[in-house]
């Protein structure tokens, strides 16, 4: 007995290193998910860094179909229409096709008084939503005589910048068959949570799809300032009626090989909403919209990515697999302030090394759009923005998806 009990002694400390290594190692094996997400990242802002795919300019030859689905848009719609009359484009070769989808205000007299060609949808209460629209206008429009080389959609609430069809016009002419605008806040100086939008859209719809562009991959779409040649739309029309319909869209796309072009020439800048009430609805259609992605593509795609080596495919499951920024924010600094109190200092300089990544990712794309002083300000009301988001999205993965179209409310 007495020759056991100093064995047992001398056990202990070893048995306690055990469970320490034991538990450094789960700390990094935890965190390196969060890692890979945020390397990728990182591995997008300095492509985008090194864009400079920008087609040579051309003579205006291309006839497009402007499409604009509005639900109840009377206030905001006829800013739109101004400033597509005020592209540097000849009027006469592009319509503009409202769709005023069971509204009941005077969108559709509003469009009219502005010369765009009304067609109004009003017989059906159930497949509502911008999909639906879009695919009814879409039938409407086959066989359209003179007939269109290619399909620009808006949303209601935007504007285009002046040379918008200009830079489609060289991007078609330069055989891209589905391209991308970049799409940005137009109301940025409105409040703290249009400032944090105008900076998570400059990540989102500028630095990514400018680095993916860059490495040859598929920019995405964004669901405003996308356009289609003809081709493309008499191929698959659309079929896209989930929360996220361009995502849905694009990965049907790249499926089918198809890959999108980004045009960060040309600009589509939309309202935003003001306050956290206001973009509730929205932030749960997107993300709501990103897990049905998630269930209806991600195994398929993975597997044919696989089995190709295919990196367009690979890289549009990645997007759908990254989490919103503010979730990886929110994770990534509990993960320093974890490993910080357990002083697990290899799990603790990981932490810290994926912050840091975050920080140059953010600032990255900040730099790309020429932010102001003030939006870089801004981020320090992140934490509350982050904490609501977070909130949001573990709702969104618990509540039920309804696919039905909420018009989101907007300070006008």
């Amino acid at each position: 007995m007495r020759m056991r009990i100093p064995a047992l002694i001398s056990q202990m400390p070893s048995e306690r290193l055990q469970r320490k290594v034991a538990m450094k190692r789960m700390l990094l094996l935890i965190q390196a998910p969060l890692a890979v997400m945020v390397a990728y990242l990182d591995i997008l802002s300095i492509a985008s860094l090194l864009w400079r795919r920008s087609p040579t300019p051309v003579s205006p030859r291309f006839r497009f179909a402007m499409l604009i689905p509005a639900h109840d848009e009377e206030l905001l719609l006829p800013r739109l229409l101004r400033s597509i009359a005020e592209m540097q484009y000849p009027p006469t070769l592009y319509d503009v096709h409202v769709v005023a989808d069971n509204c009941s205000d005077r969108t559709a007299a509003v469009a009219a008084g502005a010369g765009a060609t009304v067609h109004e949808r009003s017989s059906d209460q159930t497949a509502r939503g911008k999909g639906f629209a879009l695919r009814w206008l879409l039938e409407r429009l086959r066989g359209h005589t003179p007939g269109y080389d290619a399909y620009v959609i808006l949303d209601a609430d935007s504007v285009v910048s002046q040379n918008f069809l200009l830079v489609m016009n060289a991007h078609l002419a330069r055989g891209d068959t589905v391209i991308q605008s970049y799409y940005g806040v137009l109301n940025h100086e409105e409040s703290w949570a249009s400032a944090l939008r105008y900076a998570a859209l400059a990540l989102y719809n500028g630095l990514r799809p400018r680095g993916r562009d860059a490495l040859g991959l598929s920019a995405g779409l964004r669901g405003n300032g996308m356009c289609f040649t003809a081709a493309v739309i008499d191929r698959f029309g659309w079929d896209a009626f989930t929360l996220a319909e361009d995502a849905e869209f694009h990965l049907r796309l790249v499926e089918s090989g198809i890959k999108v072009a980004y045009a960060g020439q040309a600009t589509v800048l939309a309202e935003m909403p003001v306050t956290l009430e206001q973009s509730r609805s929205q932030n749960m259609r997107w993300e709501r919209g990103r897990l049905q992605m998630l269930r209806a593509f991600v195994p398929r795609l993975l597997a044919q990515g696989l089995r190709r080596r295919d990196p367009v495919r690979l890289d549009a499951i990645a997007e759908q697999l990254v989490p919103p920024l503010s979730v990886l924010t929110g994770a990534s600094l509990l993960a320093v302030v974890v490993t910080g109190l357990l002083r697990a200092r290899s799990a603790w300089r990981l932490a810290l090394a994926v912050a840091l990544g975050q920080t140059a990712y953010v600032v990255t794309g900040l730099v790309l759009v020429r932010a102001s002083p003030r939006s870089y300000l801004t981020l320090l009301t992140a934490p509350l923005y982050i904490a609501w988001k977070v909130w949001l999205y573990a709702l969104a993965a618990l509540g039920r998806h309804d696919t039905q179209w909420i018009r989101t409310r907007r300070h006008g």
